[in-house]
């Protein structure tokens, strides 16, 4: 007997999506640092690193006792490692829905593999059959079909082998591969791939958790079917806590979309949206169509609401175009174009305020008026491949004026952007030899600051640099730049810098000796009229103009690197490490030159941190070089389990000076004004003992601290330190404390907490010891149920960055704070999205996921 009823119906159901899926790109740097000046006292951070390295041993003694994480139905979460900066989004996860949330003719031990069917025999179930002629049967009875990964059950069945109708009546069940139908009555034609389905229709999608009922069901042919007065939700059967209706929906499965007409969207019974028209995706691929919508509330823009629309245009481009409205400002209009090509890639975004109908007022005389001005901002960055080892980069940024990132901004990150860079390069690269030629512009958004503190355009800037081997052990190299200063009211030049070495790198098991030698030479070629200036520009009474045209200095560079490894095995709370020991000596000789007619382009000191113990300038730029006769002392110690992680490292070392340190940018003026951000000459004999500490002994804890201590003045210079701890499967708690002395003195904590399975608290809080206020706080509840996310979130941030508030510039007064709400609906398997308060939320507290 041929296969009856085989294909009596292949309808696919439906995987409805109000929002179509967009995997959206997410950078963010979350600097939380207003300056603060306040001593530390020493050990502090020491003592604390000993506690917590105590803890997170205890915490390894016991990980044998903790419970494994809970997984998704598919097994796809994976738990963010501890210490990583940004964690991706979690998938969809429906393991809160009720187990075994099948139709109840579900059958778990049919074949889920479709290719089998057209080798497959068919099997018949049936209490009577009845043939006619051999071209009809009539089967009666308990009707069972099985082939392969299809089973149908019904009634009653006709079917005719000539024409291959089917006709299946009472109590149909139909179940495929990653389909599950019931109906009272189903119809159709096997060859032709088409089928009706009526009377108390209900079907469930087995991959995307979705389910619903129909009046009608047709399909159309193997791939696009239309639904009737249909229903859709991803909820338990039975339970929808959300569900769309639709006049009629129909499907197209080699596309991946849906189309609804007359649709609503309810949740508890209650309608709230409406639809004349919507298409939706049927699986995980980008789709066109609206995304959530995004509600939030701030003081300087007042109530705002988006809703995006995303355009799928090709598979290597896209386009994003999402309208806002500001209660306070007006309409807004902001858009994103991604593109990606054989030998360009990159993005394109842009926000424009036609009329900006809020009456600020300004914090300095500095800023424009924006009063019915037209504001925006633009992003472009891309990437050009030209010819083999050649591309083209370009990043450019750039508002309306300086107040854009403050007025429209709601977080810390955005408004305490001082400067937006702008850059294009053309890059070179071969296998021992790189090169670059472009500019770098800056703007300055920094509403409570002149646009003088803009640095230096550098227009064109050229570099190359070269790194040829020969021999076994030894390199030639060269470091060069060649770059036009640009700035109004400064002075302005050209300088090339070239530093040619040879180096060397000999090494075995143990240990490791690299010598190196390198010569320095710096020219200026200062344009007409730099007599005008000085350090301080414009010339004032009792300031030393610059008396040279072509300024110059060379000079040479001798360092000799050297360490030994030493390891051994080594148990800690009944667990197998591999110790080492690491001791390196690190000597530089740089011999003094006076540079003190030397212009400071792009150069500034660098504050004294670990990575300084072996660095041969302690200048950014080119413009100084300092003198060395120094020799750096250091230490390490690592903790490796048997698969060669890095479960404990620890660091100690100081530099010692043989001679002063005499190469400085100048503090005080002649007229005795005091600068900031420069060096002075110093005879210390020591550099600041430098500690660190790092651990994880599990997967539960992690510890990192370092500590710079200054001999010479007895006072601590920097002290860091952050504790992570995981709280079960989806918890984080976070501590961080941040001191630099002069600069910044604030305590972080941040936890996400699992009250239960479906809900959990979360918060963040910063607290600037330096001005006695909280920089940034955030408070929010999450839910998640197993069809829903909801997030509400209230975030309490400052709306400026000025530096520290007790010496602020005569007429300003301190910045200001905002709070904002945010409020996120979630329906699960209706796309994939990141909502800007996930994005938030990703970005302010580590390890959030």
């Amino acid at each position: 007997m041929r296969f009856l009823v085989a294909n009596v119906c292949r309808t696919k159901g439906l995987s409805v999506s109000l929002t179509p899926l967009r995997r959206r790109l997410i950078a963010s740097v979350k600097p939380k640092s207003l300056p603060t000046s306040r001593p530390l006292p020493p050990r502090r951070l020491l003592a604390i690193a000993a506690a917590a390295a105590l803890l997170s041993s205890q915490g390894a003694h016991a990980s044998s006792q903790t419970k494994h994480p809970k997984a998704t139905l598919n097994g796809t979460e994976v738990v963010c490692a501890l210490g990583s900066f940004i964690c991706p989004p979690r998938p969809d996860n429906f393991a809160l829905c009720r187990p075994n949330g099948m139709l109840e003719f579900y059958d778990p031990f049919l074949s889920k593999d479709s290719a089998l069917r057209a080798s497959a025999s068919t099997q018949v179930w049936a209490e009577h059959v009845e043939s006619p002629d051999q071209i009809t049967y009539h089967l009666s009875g308990h009707v069972k079909t099985v082939r392969a990964d299809q089973e149908l059950h019904a009634d009653f069945a006709d079917y005719n082998s000539d024409t291959t109708d089917y006709d299946a009546r009472g109590g149909v069940h139909y179940q495929e591969s990653a389909h599950l139908l019931s109906a009272d009555h189903i119809t159709g034609n096997t060859d032709n791939s088409t089928g009706l389905a009526t009377g108390n229709v209900r079907y469930q999608i087995l991959d995307s958790h979705g389910n619903g009922t129909a009046v009608r069901a047709e399909m159309l042919d193997a791939d696009r079917n239309r639904y009737t007065m249909a229903t859709y939700s991803t909820c338990d059967i039975g339970r929808h806590i959300w569900e769309l209706r639709a006049k009629q929906i129909e499907t197209d499965d080699t596309t991946g979309r849906g189309v609804a007409r007359n649709a609503t969207m309810s949740m508890y019974g209650v309608p709230f949206f409406y639809f004349p028209w919507m298409t939706f995706p049927l699986n995980n691929d980008r789709q066109s169509g609206f995304l959530y919508p995004y509600f939030e509330h701030t003081g300087n823009a007042g109530y705002q609401f988006r809703i995006p629309y995303y355009f799928n245009l090709a598979p290597n481009y896209d386009a994003t175009l999402t309208p806002r409205y500001y209660s306070k400002r007006g309409a807004m209009l902001s858009g994103e174009v991604r593109y990606m090509f054989p030998r360009t890639s990159g993005i394109f975004q842009i926000e424009f305020l036609p009329h900006d109908n809020y009456n600020d007022q300004k914090l300095t005389s500095t800023s424009i008026d924006t009063q019915n001005q037209q504001r925006y901002l633009y992003h472009f960055v891309n990437s050009t491949s030209l010819w083999p080892g050649w591309s083209l980069s370009t990043n450019l940024n750039r508002a309306s004026d300086q107040n854009y990132l403050r007025d429209f901004g709601n977080d810390l990150f955005t408004i305490s952007t001082a400067l937006l860079y702008s850059s294009v390069y053309l890059n070179g690269a071969g296998n021992w030899w790189s090169a670059s030629v472009g500019g770098d512009v800056w703007q300055n958004v920094d509403p409570s600051q002149a646009n003088s503190v803009e640095p230096y355009k550098r227009l064109p800037r050229a570099t190359f640099n070269m790194d040829i081997p020969f021999a076994r052990w030894y390199d030639v190299g060269l470091t060069s730049e060649a770059v036009k200063f640009h700035k109004f009211d400064e002075v302005e030049g050209s300088r090339i810098d070239l530093n040619p070495y040879i180096d060397a790198d000999f090494q075995g098991p143990a240990w490791f000796i690299r010598p190196k030698l390198a010569y320095r030479y710096t020219g200026y070629s200062l344009d007409s009229g730099y007599q005008r200036y000085s350090y301080y520009t414009p010339l004032t009474s009792g300031t030393t103009p610059f008396t040279e045209s072509n300024p110059s200095r060379a000079l040479p560079i001798v360092s000799l690197d050297q360490g030994l490894i030493f390891e051994r095995s080594t148990s800690l709370f009944d667990t197998h490490y591999t110790q080492t020991l690491e001791p390196r000596l690190y000597y530089l000789y740089v011999p003094y030159r006076n540079q003190n007619n030397l212009p400071l382009f792009d150069t500034a000191p660098m504050a004294f941190d670990d990575w300084m113990l072996f660095a041969p300038n302690q200048f950014s730029g080119a413009d100084r070089q300092m003198n060395a006769n120094n020799l750096t002392a250091a230490v390490t110690t690592r903790l490796l389990d048997d698969g060669g992680v890095e479960r404990l490292s620890a660091t100690f070392g100081q530099i010692r000076y043989f001679t002063p340190q005499r190469v400085q940018t100048p503090c005080t003026t002649t007229s005795g004004t005091t600068v900031s951000g420069c060096t002075a000459a110093t005879n210390w004999s020591g550099s600041d003992y430098v500690a660190e500490l790092s651990t994880q002994l599990n997967d539960q804890w992690s510890a990192n601290t370092e500590y710079l201590w200054n001999p010479n003045t007895r006072l601590t210079d920097l002290g860091t330190f952050t504790l992570q701890r995981r709280l079960g499967f989806d918890g984080i708690l976070n501590f961080s404390y941040r001191f630099r002395r002069g600069l910044l003195e604030q305590y972080e904590a941040s936890a996400v907490y699992p009250i239960s399975e479906r809900w959990r608290l979360i918060g963040e809080w910063t607290y600037s010891m330096m001005d006695k206020r909280t920089v940034e706080a955030l408070a929010g509840v999450q839910y998640e149920g197993c069809c829903v996310k909801v997030s509400l979130v209230a975030r309490h941030y400052v709306t400026g960055y000025y530096g520290v508030v007790t010496a602020l510039p005569p007429g300003q007064t301190a910045p200001g704070s905002d709070t904002a709400v945010m409020f996120q609906l979630e329906f699960k398997g209706m796309g994939t999205f990141s909502g800007q308060t996930e994005s938030v939320l990703r970005r302010d507290i580590l390890g959030y996921q």
